[in-house]
């Protein structure tokens, strides 16, 4: 398993992470089989989306921001209730296949690390096997 860390600048952000993503992948020299990317955080998620488009990202921010806004009458004790409903709502794991060595992602679609509150420094972890 490949892990890897990123700082988050904002109390909502979502960064694109195919690459470090793809690195782990290179690296294991597995042609064929499953990327398995994990996100040990309660308050942080991970998805696939478009990624050509950063707007996309701040819709999707705004979107949970409207679901589930951050002040609330929340009985957390923490105050950050709503970012850990957000990261329940996106998910702490995705796959991805391996095709030839590389993600087999279509066109647009890019892997992200969406952070819920931040900043802060995270993990990821990715795990590759091989089918």
């Amino acid at each position: 398993m490949v892990t890897f860390t990123l700082s988050t600048t904002k109390r909502s952000e979502i960064a694109d992470i195919t690459a470090k993503v793809a690195d782990a992948v290179a690296k294991s020299e597995v042609a064929s089989g499953v990327a398995h990317v994990f996100v040990p955080h309660t308050t942080a998620g991970v998805t696939i989306n478009e990624n050509a488009d950063p707007s996309v990202g701040d819709d999707m921010l705004a979107i949970l921001e409207h679901l589930v806004p951050w002040r609330g009458n929340y009985r957390h004790t923490e105050g950050n209730s709503a970012a850990h409903a957000k990261a329940s709502l996106v998910g702490f794991t995705v796959q991805v296949p391996i095709e030839k060595g590389k993600l087999a992602l279509g066109t647009w679609q890019g892997v992200q690390f969406c952070e819920f509150d931040g900043p802060r420094s995270r993990r990821v972890c990715v795990q590759v096997v091989e089918a």
